[in-house]
């Protein structure tokens, strides 16, 4: 699937360098995106494989992503400039087609065999997080109880994170006038901001290993509250400090669910709920966009800000109902020889 994505994106990126109308160009995005959609439900559930580290593996995965991501815009601008925007398809295509080429060849003869035989000791891995199983009614009953909490929080995690990515730039363009003099400054102090609070994930990665979900979510929580409401009415410093202190929580959530649904999920399931929890959080993320013009239209940033600390307060509650430690898959039972 993971060449299927490299390769299927890059020819429809390709192709999308010769559209001749915006119809065409749409249909050539169309096809990139449901390529690169294998991404997330695959990738993710071969990182988050188990182990004593795999917050911190999360964590180095999202960092690298938060970063092409951040990097896309000036790297394709620039391509643009000295290119034009046809070389900003074919030329990724390409780099993606040779990439996916190059990891069918070196995974063709010993992927099965490694990706089967790391399965196991994930499993094990995640067992030990429990003592004892106690009835498979409890059990039961627990890993609904911390499934709707994911979802829940993804959901609302994902209002919060789309509202400061989406308006961040816009909120500098406005509050930044004594500092930007420019929309270049200004798109420069967004990178910077993004690319600094992207690496709160490793820190947080590292602490999911030590201290589990329940302690370190409800602490990335009240981080966004605290900031998100200091943030209305501050301008120039006082305003890109705190923006950069509620951006280290926004990033910082992001591999928490991952680390709970690797924790959690057996691993033959594994992909299908990374790829459920993302469908969740896409159908949220372009449900928001309208939401912050509306409210910036009509009220202003102020009064969106207080919106995302209401929301991360609904995600400090729902996470306090998680247990103090994750329910591991339900064992197999071994059938006699």
């Amino acid at each position: 699937m993971m060449t299927v994505f490299f390769i299927g994106a890059g020819l429809s990126a390709i192709a999308t360098s010769f559209a001749s109308g915006p119809l065409q160009v749409a249909a050539g995005l169309f096809a990139v995106g449901i390529f690169a959609a294998i991404y997330h439900p695959v990738g993710l559930a071969m990182v988050a494989r188990g182990g004593a580290r795999m917050g911190h593996d999360i964590a180095v995965n999202g960092v690298w992503g938060n970063l092409g991501v951040g990097s896309a815009a000036l790297l394709m601008g620039a391509l643009i400039d000295t290119a034009g925007w046809r070389a900003a398809f074919w030329l990724p295509g390409l780099i993606s087609i040779v990439i996916g080429l190059a990891y069918a060849w070196h995974f063709s003869d010993r992927f099965s065999t490694r990706n089967a035989a790391s399965a196991r000791p994930a499993e094990a891995s995640g067992a030990a997080s429990t003592d004892q199983h106690a009835s498979s009614a409890e059990w039961r009953a627990m890993l609904i109880r911390v499934t709707a909490i994911i979802f829940f929080t993804t959901a609302v995690s994902s209002i919060i994170f789309q509202g400061t990515t989406f308006a961040l730039p816009k909120v500098f363009e406005e509050r930044l006038v004594g500092i930007g003099q420019s929309a270049t400054l200004i798109g420069w102090l967004a990178f910077i901001v993004f690319a600094i609070a992207s690496m709160a994930q490793l820190v947080v990665g590292n602490l999911l290993d030590r201290y589990g979900p329940r302690l370190v979510f409800s602490g990335v929580a009240l981080i966004q509250i605290v900031f998100f409401l200091m943030m209305p009415g501050l301008t120039d410093w006082p305003a890109l400090i705190v923006a950069l202190c509620f951006m280290l929580g926004a990033f910082g959530q992001i591999p928490i669910n991952d680390y709970m649904i690797g924790r959690m999920a057996k691993s033959e399931l594994r992909a299908s709920i990374y790829g459920t929890r993302y469908i969740v959080s896409f159908v949220v993320l372009a449900a928001v966009l309208p939401l912050i013009s509306y409210v910036h239209a009509n009220w202003g940033f102020d009064v969106l800000f207080r919106i995302l600390a209401a929301a991360a307060l609904a995600i400090l509650l729902a996470v306090l109902l998680l247990p103090g430690r994750l329910p591991s898959p339900m064992p197999e039972p071994v059938a006699a020889e």
